[in-house]
Parts: C-alpha cells; sequence; structure tokens
C-alpha cells in the first residue's frame, strides 16, 4: 500500500459496515470576548400561541425542577449555516462542486440556500447557463434524480457529485420527493444556569415638534407606536423592559458529533457488470469523502464562527477533545490535526471526483410564477410526478 493510499484511508475502519464506533464527539468551552462573566445576547423567537406574553421571555430558556436551566446560544441549524459557506472560500472551494444559479441580476450560491439541495431556488433552477439541446439537463431534474436515488436504492453518490453538503449537514426535499437525508454533522450551543436580563432606553428628538410650530397638535394623538409622530421618529419615545441578554453561571459550551452511523448508510447502486470489489471501493470512496467535508466543516477557524450575533461574540476558554465514541464501552481520545484533516479531504475529494461547473443554472421564473398560480391540490398533485420543470401546467 502506498503513503498516498494510506492517506485516504486512514479513517476506514470507521467506515466499514460492523464498526463499533457510534460517533466523533467534541465538547468545546467557549466564553464571551468580554470576560465570563458578561452578559450575552441569545436568538430571540415568536412567542408560542399557548404562552402569555407575560410569561415568554423571547430566548429558548428550559427550566428544570432542580432550579437549574438551560438555554439556547446557537442552534443545530443555524450551527450548520455558518459552517456550510465555508466551502466558498478559496482555501476550501475545489473540495465540493460550486453551484451557482441565476436568477434575475443575481446569483446564488447553492451553499447559501437554507434548504440546500431540496431548496425552492433550486427547484426552479433550470439549465446551465449556454446549454441546449435534448441532452441539456436542469438542475432541478438532477436534484429530484439524486433525491430519488437516495430514497428508492440508498444511493448517494448522484447527491455527492451536485450537492455533497446536503449529505454532511442533512436536508429534506419535503416539497417533492419527500426524501430525508440524515445528518453527518451535528453542532449546537448552549449556556448552562442563565439569569435573564432586561434593558430599557430612551430615545428624545432634537427639538419638540409640535411645540416649534413645525408639526400640527392635532397629529399628536395616541400612546406609544400608535402615535403618527412616534411612529415616524418625531416623538421622544422610552422602550422599558425590553430584552436584555442573559449573564450565564454555568458555563457556555459547543457540542459537536460526526454522526458515523448516519455515514454509514450512505451506498452506491451496482452498476451493470460490476463485481463487489469494484463497488465496495466506490462505497468507500463516497464515504471517504463526505467524512473529510464533515471534519474541515467542525474543525475549520473562522473569525465569523463565534460571532453570533450583535452583543455574542465568544472565545474558545479551554482546548477541545475528540473523541471516538463506541457503542459500548469506554470512549477513546483521537487526535485530529486541521491540516492533516484538510489534506486527508483534499485526497478523497480527488478520489472521488469532484465536478467543475463552468457557468451558472438559470432560475425559471415564469415555470416559477405559473407553479405559484395553481391551487394547493394541483401543486400537490403535480409535485409527485417529478421535476416540475419537466412538466407542463
Amino acid at each position: 500500500m502506498t503513503e498516498q493510499h494510506r492517506a485516504s484511508t486512514r479513517f476506514d475502519g470507521w467506515l466499514r459496515e460492523g464498526s463499533a464506533v457510534a460517533a466523533l464527539v467534541m465538547r468545546e468551552h467557549l466564553e464571551p470576548v468580554e470576560g465570563k462573566d458578561a452578559i450575552i445576547f441569545p436568538p430571540t423567537y415568536a412567542k408560542p400561541e399557548r404562552v402569555r406574553d407575560e410569561d415568554w421571555p423571547g430566548y429558548n430558556i428550559d427550566r428544570f425542577e432542580n432550579g437549574t436551566n438551560v438555554c439556547l446560544i446557537d442552534s443545530v441549524g443555524s450551527q450548520a449555516n455558518r459552517m456550510e459557506p465555508i466551502f466558498k472560500r478559496e482555501r476550501y472551494r475545489d473540495l465540493v462542486p460550486q453551484v451557482l444559479i441565476r436568477a434575475g441580476e443575481k446569483e446564488v450560491n447553492l451553499l447559501d440556500a437554507g434548504h440546500r439541495a431540496g431548496d425552492a431556488i433550486a427547484r426552479f433552477a433550470g439549465t446551465m447557463e449556454g446549454e441546449t439541446g435534448a441532452e441539456a439537463k436542469s438542475l432541478s431534474e438532477r436534484l429530484w434524480e439524486a433525491f430519488q436515488a437516495w430514497q428508492l436504492w440508498g444511493d448517494a453518490e448522484p447527491l455527492a457529485r451536485i450537492a455533497p453538503t446536503s449529505l454532511v449537514f442533512g436536508a429534506w426535499d419535503s416539497r417533492a420527493t419527500q426524501a430525508k437525508v440524515p445528518r453527518v454533522v451535528r453542532s449546537v450551543i448552549r449556556a448552562y444556569n442563565v439569569q435573564r436580563c432586561t434593558r430599557s432606553a430612551q430615545f428624545n428628538t432634537p427639538l419638540h415638534y409640535v411645540d416649534e410650530g413645525l408639526l400640527d397638535e392635532s397629529l399628536d394623538k395616541g400612546e406609544g407606536e400608535k402615535n403618527p409622530l412616534s411612529q415616524e421618529g418625531f416623538r421622544h419615545s422610552p422602550a422599558a423592559g425590553a430584552h436584555g441578554g442573559v449573564q450565564v453561571f454555568g458555563e457556555i459550551r459547543r457540542e459537536v458529533a460526526v454522526n458515523l452511523v448516519a455515514l454509514r448508510t450512505l451506498g452506491v447502486r451496482t452498476r451493470e457488470g460490476e463485481d463487489a470489489a469494484a463497488r465496495e471501493e466506490r462505497v468507500f470512496r463516497l464515504r471517504r469523502y463526505i467524512l473529510g467535508l464533515a471534519l474541515v466543516a467542525v474543525m475549520q477557524r473562522d473569525d465569523q464562527l463565534f460571532n453570533l450575533r450583535e452583543g455574542c461574540l465568544l472565545r474558545v476558554c479551554a482546548p477541545a477533545c475528540w473523541r471516538a465514541v463506541p457503542f459500548e464501552g469506554e470512549a477513546e481520545d483521537i487526535e485530529l490535526d486541521a491540516e492533516a484533516v484538510l489534506a486527508f479531504a483534499s485526497k478523497t475529494a480527488q478520489e472521488f471526483g469532484v465536478e467543475r461547473l463552468a457557468k451558472p443554472f438559470l432560475f425559471e421564473k415564469d415555470k416559477a410564477n405559473r407553479w405559484l398560480k395553481l391551487s394547493k391540490d394541483a401543486r400537490d398533485k403535480h409535485r409527485r410526478k417529478g421535476p416540475v420543470l419537466k412538466q407542463e401546467f
């Protein structure tokens, strides 16, 4: 076995059917850049219908009977959306296809689409710019076929060819094939034992517009935001009891898991005349490639990774430790080096073969508009038949 081959097969023990290792996990301890006792701002969420206004803190804080609580700082979906765009960067862009969709005057990278391969912009993306003829295939059709291959035969190779990060971070083709692709990478940030804070503010106008005769007194009526002067910034405006962040008395922790069980479900469909050994090699090339992308995603260090929102800039305050967790028995500490992981990902991407797309796919706005004019029942009927761009309606 050559040194180069060993470099790409070093993790094959985790990728084989029957492997005892369930996942690779890492806990990363964080703190605010202002210091451990600083107040940070979690994301705010809409109030559930069953909760009274006065009972809703705005933040996702779960309280337990023993008096402790846990506050969500960055969700699984939000973490995925922070990690995925790194593959647009010069250092990582050759690891995945750069799928661009031209919509009007704008170009959207599929890496920025919230639903990944299942996003609406991809579902109505036609052929590549300049492509014509019967052999030209729309992005919509390619993704439909890829999701179908996964759903019907467990064949993840077509999706890996066009949208591999949908295998890394998961996808649900909820408005077409209904195929669900499980996440390989799961990352979330939580804070433990927090105290909610409030803040108040006072806006003062530079002058009193009514007293100065600049605005009619008859217009100055109503309280708060019901007053047209307040609505347009012509009136003093106090704000009391607004969301003021949380102070953390426990720890802030990022928990990362690379789900090797999900990774081992990724298979390929046997080709005509293909023997078992050749098929197995294709399976391993696929799994190595997706593992490489997953490890790069969770190990990269980016100045935006912990800049979560205004008032919530975090830093790593203690070294992280990776562990290989078996289904039974003790977890084992493992060493993963970011540069070595990138070298592994580059090698496995080269062996798998990353498609280079020269031009963007074109968003079919006329088709999208006609689609939206259909009734919901009609859309549901059509969406089960195949790629929407191949249908007449």
